[in-house]
């Protein structure tokens, strides 16, 4: 499908660039509207999926956040669309504009049948754009956006620098006979036996309970037997692997940095500490669309302000005299504190303030 050259007054750019005062071409291609403000919907993933563009005149515009669109550059090029807000009939037919980033998106409704899956791609041109109000008998309606194909970017992968993992010492022997030798240092800790027991039949990294049990077993050894070196000694098996795209097994990964920044910073080893929150924060520069970057970062900054430090779960078990519930929410509050200290505190808790909730949990969960 080919679409006609925008002229030399108008301009094209991503849906998620426009700007309020921007002269937005409507979908008939004929007029424009000028942009009031600019709202952006994320999915579930925190990805921005929808750009809400409100004009002026009243009316919402619906745009796919990756879409391109066109915007004059002189608001007397095109007819300035007038919009009464209480005119639903013009207001409904600007809020169905939802211009298709992707080929699974429903045309702009014109209110015709959908074209059949056999259709010509002649067709289907014609069927994606609407005809500008009271000129359904022309002959040919110009597009009002332009909607170049999007290509699949599979996720960035970065490893650790050599640079960097110099600061890291290197396991002494195997993986297998790191556990090995924790199991030994702590023969009568329940914990420690059972997760090394699952651990010495054979540690693979590219599984996920496999790095679950690694990051556990640091923890146990850390929180509840106080060895910080031997817990350090397991949890640098994680500390080196690089993010692969997979979130699932990332958070173990995650956790295990964050408790040995912490553990680092307790026993003075700045530098040490400073490279596993490098690691830890080397996800968030992988996505190179600086649109979705900056929404990614709203979104991060917003769950780093807003955190679940499991208060209802954990007044909740006191109330039940449940003991062994409130450990367990507390050892998820802990390991929540312990990221947020990774990164420096937050725009509403600070670094000191961290360091003595981690203080207070430790205290609390420790026999």
């Amino acid at each position: 499908m080919t679409h006609p050259p925008a002229s030399r007054n108008h301009s094209e750019l991503q849906a998620g660039s426009l700007r309020a005062g921007d002269h937005l071409i409507l979908p008939d291609g004929n007029r424009s509207a000028e942009v009031h403000q600019v709202d952006v919907e994320t999915d579930d993933f925190g990805t921005p999926a929808m750009v809400l563009a409100t004009l002026s005149g009243g009316g919402v515009l619906r745009i796919a956040a990756g879409s391109t669109v066109r915007i004059t550059e002189n608001a007397d090029d095109a007819e300035t669309a007038e919009i009464d807000t209480e005119d639903t009939t013009e207001a409904a037919e600007f809020t169905d504009f939802a211009a298709a980033g992707t080929a699974d998106t429903a045309p702009p409704n014109t209110g015709s049948a959908t074209s059949d899956a056999s259709a010509s791609d002649a067709d289907a041109s014609d069927a994606g754009t609407a005809p500008a109000p009271g000129q359904e008998g022309s002959e040919a309606a110009t597009p009002g956006v332009v909607v170049p194909p999007l290509p699949l970017v599979p996720p960035a992968v970065s490893g650790p620098s050599e640079t960097d993992l110099a600061l890291i010492p290197a396991p002494d022997g195997t993986p297998e006979s790191v556990v090995e030798a924790v199991a030994e240092a702590h023969p009568g800790a329940v914990g420690v036996l059972l997760l090394s027991e699952r651990l010495a039949k054979g540690i693979n990294t590219k599984s996920g309970s496999c790095l679950k049990d690694l990051s556990d077993l640091a923890h146990e050894l850390f929180v509840m037997l106080k060895d910080a070196e031997n817990a350090l000694a397991v949890a640098d098996l994680l500390n080196v692997l690089p993010f692969d795209g997979n979130p699932g097994r990332w958070a173990s990964v995650e956790a295990s940095l964050a408790l040995s920044s912490y553990i680092c910073r307790q026993l003075g080893q700045d530098e040490r500490a400073g490279i596993y929150e490098k690691f830890l924060r080397a996800p968030e520069a992988m996505e190179a669309d600086p649109f979705k970057a900056r929404i990614n970062a709203k979104v991060r900054q917003r769950s780093l302000n807003e955190p679940n430090l499991y208060d209802k779960e954990i007044f909740r078990s006191i109330d039940n005299s449940n003991p062994d519930a409130e450990r367990e929410w507390r050892l998820l509050r802990l390991e929540a504190l312990l990221f947020l200290r990774a990164h420096g505190g937050s725009e509403t808790i600070g670094a000191a303030e961290l360091e003595r909730r981690i203080g207070n949990e430790l205290e609390s969960v420790r026999p």
